[in-house]
């Protein structure tokens, strides 16, 4: 009797579970449609939040970076996966435009919560003012946040002004002919397409219409440049980036960088002209040791009434001169080479960063200043083409050394034409105000080579120091990304 009514159970609930009830039914068809459409704004935002909060440890274990970190590494992603190396001068497509705007504003929108107190007035309900403070968005990002946008805007928009522009057309360098590859600018880099240029070359007014471009991308790239160079100097330097310098300026530079600096007489011009920079490793290498005597010397400086190692007899006059003189031959070298990747200290210092708000300002002008680099190195590619196709002189390109730069497009050596001591505001000439170093309080860095080695340096005037975005703004232009492989 029970094995009869078990049996039947069975029968009827197989035959249930085969035939299924129409709600199981529909509730089971239904999931797998939901999850084979495309996921939701919502769903993405979610996604890339959560792996923000994990500091990219998907594991949950808490082994991940900090968050300043993990969202500089989510900017720098996108921006790689969305421009690339921008192989064309050509628009961007509507939806990975789209995709940018929109991730960078979920991106963003974490400099809205970042805030600062300050104090307000309030009135109250029986008339009297009352002091209270009040939250408001840093100040750092609410001035730099809108400058970004804007630029990054203004490269975009560059970008779609090439809509429709025939008169150059681009072909891949296993598909040119042997004129077109002897006309490309890099003709190592073979994954770079070749401009191709009609036989009578562009036409005068095509030809304004490029330099105005690239006169606009060129103000682009000079502003981001100001802004990622102003955010990292107010980062911190790691104590792991401290211990491992050498122990003074001297061991850092080299001998032959470090009298040049020293010396009464400092052209950096003639000294950047005289080094070998033919590739992208060795103008890193240089401006990894000019960072790391500039730290050297700053240190120095700080620590000069303390009982530390760091501290020397150099007078902090001469340290400041050194300094500046270092700094500038810095300046130069990222003028010269804005494509640059990134120098041993400025990775220490995104490493190791806490504050989120920097690293957003950081990373977003650094990917800016890259787009706009790159742009810049398409545009001269058309022109360098351009110059070969009518057979005429090509435009000055460096080949590995630097030239002087420029200021205010005058010619070096015309009467008016400034140098670079007098744009950094240097009197080196023997007046009134000039004052030679006492060589009795130098030090050992001096006398290593030969004790009776004696190089004056003079002390410059009491002079404001100028900025760097000072300097930027009366910079005479920006020389695009040489071929450096």
């Amino acid at each position: 009797m029970y094995e009869k009514h078990s049996d039947e159970t069975t029968s009827t609930s197989m035959e249930a579970h085969q035939a299924g009830s129409p709600s199981h039914t529909s509730s089971n068809t239904k999931a797998p449609a939901a999850r084979r459409g495309p996921p939701s704004d919502m769903d993405l935002m979610k996604e890339k939040f959560a792996k923000l909060l994990l500091g990219e440890d998907m594991s949950g274990g808490g082994k991940g970076v900090s968050s300043a970190l993990a969202l500089s590494n989510a900017i720098t992603n996108l921006a790689a996966s969305v421009f690339g190396e921008q192989r064309r001068l050509e628009p961007m497509a509507p939806e990975t435009k789209a995709r940018w705007r929109k991730e960078v504003d979920w991106l963003l929108s974490v400099t809205d919560h970042i805030v600062e107190l300050v104090p307000s007035q309030q009135q109250m309900p029986d008339g009297s003012i009352m002091e209270v403070m009040v939250t408001k968005q840093r100040t750092d990002l609410q001035v730099n946040i809108p400058a970004l946008r804007k630029l990054d805007t203004m490269l975009l928009d560059c970008l779609d002004n090439f809509k429709g522009k025939k008169e150059f057309t681009y072909v891949d360098f296993k598909d040119a002919n042997e004129a077109e590859k002897a006309g490309a600018r890099n003709n190592d880099k073979w994954w770079i397409p070749t401009v191709k240029i009609p036989p009578g070359g562009l036409s005068d007014t095509t030809k304004k219409w490029l330099q105005h471009q690239k006169d606009a991308v060129n103000q682009v790239l000079k502003a981001a440049m100001a802004i990622n160079a102003q955010v990292l100097a107010e980062m911190e330097i790691p104590e792991s980036y401290i211990e491992a310098l050498p122990k003074n300026g001297r061991a850092s530079l080299g001998d032959i960088i470090y009298k040049s600096i020293t010396d009464e007489f400092f052209d950096p011009d003639t000294l950047l002209a005289a080094m070998d920079l033919s590739t992208e490793h060795k103008v890193l290498d240089l401006k990894n040791r000019i960072e790391a005597s500039i730290v050297i010397w700053k240190r120095k400086m700080n620590h000069k009434d303390g009982k530390s190692s760091w501290g020397s007899g150099i007078s902090i006059e001469k340290r400041e001169l050194f300094e500046e003189r270092a700094e500038t031959m810095l300046l130069i070298l990222k003028h010269h080479f804005p494509g640059l990747p990134q120098s041993s200290l400025d990775i220490s210092k995104i490493q190791y960063n806490r504050d989120v708000g920097h690293a957003v300002l950081e990373s977003y002008s650094r990917v800016l200043e890259s787009l706009a680099a790159a742009i810049l190195s398409r545009v001269d590619d058309v022109i360098y083409a351009d110059s070969k196709a009518v057979k005429t002189p090509p435009p000055e390109e460096p080949n590995g050394k630097l030239s002087p730069p420029n200021f205010d497009g005058e010619k070096p050596g015309s009467p008016n034409s400034m140098t670079l001591l007098d744009f950094m505001g240097w009197n080196m000439d023997n007046g009134e105000n000039g004052k030679k170093f006492n060589s009795d309080d130098m030090d050992d860095e001096y006398w290593e080579d030969n004790e009776n080695e004696k190089l004056l340096c003079k002390t410059p005037p009491k002079a404001k120091k100028i900025s760097y975005l000072e300097r930027l703004e009366h910079w005479g232009g920006l020389r695009s990304p040489t071929a450096r492989h």
